[in-house]
């Protein structure tokens, strides 16, 4: 079971580095959108899934579009703006979304523990985005974008743990990334682009490996943390193995990106871990 949790680690900052070094990653977004469904379609009538929904799920189904559509979106502009190093962390502590949200919104109290994480994980990312003789608010728009996604990623989860409970995993991988594939590329035409050749599928001709990769890792990634529930993996403990991905997204900015301050950002990343580590188990 440990050993399929950090490969899906391994798999899931790879992608983030493909879209990072893409010259056009709106367009791979639109194109990755649209591969994902298929496979996610193919999947299901494979499996022999039922793709149809009733009208509870069609709602948590929109839910998941717009936490995608957040993610998808702050994720790039994240991306082409800051070092994946510095910002890849930060996005993944959405555990600590949730922990606000249940606070917030449900009522949730919790224990020194949790907020011990949540210290932790601000901590941690004070050390990443830190640079001698730089204001640490410098860029807060690179900041700001990074918590959009962190809090879309929270928003997705919460709707797809739901969901996850009612219908099966290629289903909801086709239904959401078909209804994103569109809004995606509407987004990038507002955005002042031209519209992308056949929606974003030309780049399936021009770049096939990529596309292949991209989708390789993202529904590898999740298809691996499948198999580790159904081996009675406990999700606090896949989540905790999970965070493996963390400081390999540090290495993976200094050896492909030739990103600064890999040994500082290595540490930053695994106090941050921490936090979110700690934040799963006891909350």
């Amino acid at each position: 079971m440990t050993l399929l949790v950090l490969f899906s680690a391994a798999l899931h900052p790879l992608w983030n580095l493909l879209i990072k070094k893409d010259p056009e990653p709106e367009a791979a977004f639109i194109t990755m959108a649209f591969s994902i469904a298929a496979v996610g379609f193919f999947h299901g009538l494979i499996t022999g899934a039922n793709f149809w929904l009733t009208l509870e799920q069609w709602v948590l189904i929109l839910v998941s579009v717009l936490g995608q559509m957040l993610y998808s979106l702050a994720l790039v502009a994240t991306l082409k703006r800051g070092d994946l190093s510095a910002y890849y962390p930060i996005i993944r502590a959405s555990p600590v979304f949730i922990v606000a949200f249940s606070f917030l919104f449900l009522g949730v109290t919790y224990d020194l523990p949790v907020l011990g994480g949540i210290f932790l994980v601000i901590l941690g990312a004070v050390l990443l985005l830190y640079r001698r003789g730089v204001n640490l608010l410098t860029d807060t728009k690179t900041l700001l974008l990074a918590v959009l996604a962190l809090c879309g990623t929270g928003i997705y989860s919460l709707s797809d743990s739901q969901l996850m409970l009612q219908i099966e995993p290629p289903v909801l991988f086709f239904w959401v990334q078909i209804i994103c594939w569109p809004l995606l590329t509407g987004v990038y035409v507002l955005n002042g682009n031209k519209m992308p050749a056949m929606m974003g599928l030309l780049r399936l001709v021009r770049m096939p490996f990529l596309h292949l990769k991209l989708v390789t890792c993202i529904y590898g990634s999740y298809v691996l943390i499948l198999l580790a529930y159904s081996q009675g993996g406990d999700v606090a403990a896949v989540t905790t193995v999970r965070q493996a991905s963390i400081p390999l997204s540090v290495i993976l900015g200094g050896y492909f990106l030739n990103e600064g301050a890999i040994a500082r950002r290595l540490l930053a990343s695994g106090i941050l871990s921490l936090g979110i580590i700690a934040v799963v188990i006891y909350a």
